[in-house]
């Protein structure tokens, strides 16, 4: 089925682009949302053009929405509407447990007339962290509500136990950190990156990052 990903460019994303793929979908596209100014991504708030590069790493082209969070379901609808005409008949997310989550994207996507496939749903998040790791994705916290320290530092075992012992859900479900992926079997390229700045945010700690294509 030829399918487009919802993307954030962290692990749940990617690690449920793969599996689509492993499964025999076509994945057309990348869509990430951005800030209404173009800047950042409404998610994990990393630079558009940082998303932009690690698209074409992967290979896949990224189409990049500007939204707020009020016109987010609308916009939604509207790029999904538009990928429909293109041949696309589904959509690829990296939601695992979050019930709410799941009722939206069934919900959007029915409504437009699409399937939605969320790969991850329901397996154990120690064994989803597992498997990104035995896949040999790698990937950076860029952003965290836990502790600065933790900014840069590249996802292992050693680090979740860490990050679970600070009270957080293993893979921040709950929004405890967010990842940006530079590595994995998806990759094409290699992707360099160099780390910035540290700053606070409103609840969060996130590190600027740069990368090029190698």
């Amino acid at each position: 089925m030829k399918i487009f990903s919802s993307w954030s460019g962290g692990k749940e994303s990617c690690l449920a682009t793969y599996k689509a793929i492993s499964q025999g979908h076509e994945v057309l596209y990348l869509v990430n949302f951005v800030s209404e100014d173009g800047e950042r991504s409404r998610s994990h708030g990393i630079k558009a053009s940082v998303l932009a590069l690690q698209a074409q790493a992967i290979g896949i082209p990224l189409i990049q929405v500007k939204t707020s969070w009020e016109n987010y379901e609308e916009n939604f609808k509207r790029i999904v509407r538009e990928l429909k005409g293109k041949g696309v008949q589904g959509g690829v997310f990296g939601d695992m447990e979050l019930e709410e989550h799941r009722e939206w994207v069934e919900r959007v996507c029915s409504e437009v007339g699409i399937k939605a496939f969320l790969p991850l749903w329901g397996i154990e998040p120690e064994k989803l962290i597992d498997e990104f790791l035995r896949l040999r994705f790698r990937a950076l916290v860029i952003a965290t509500t836990l502790e600065k320290d933790l900014l840069g530092q590249v996802l292992d075992k050693a680090l979740v136990s860490q990050i679970t012992t600070l009270g957080s859900h293993p893979c921040g479900e709950r929004g405890e950190y967010h990842t940006f992926v530079i590595a994995g079997p998806v990759f094409k390229k290699a992707l360099k990156v160099t780390q910035g700045n540290k700053e606070r945010g409103d609840k969060m700690w996130f590190l600027e990052i740069s990368v090029e294509l190698q």
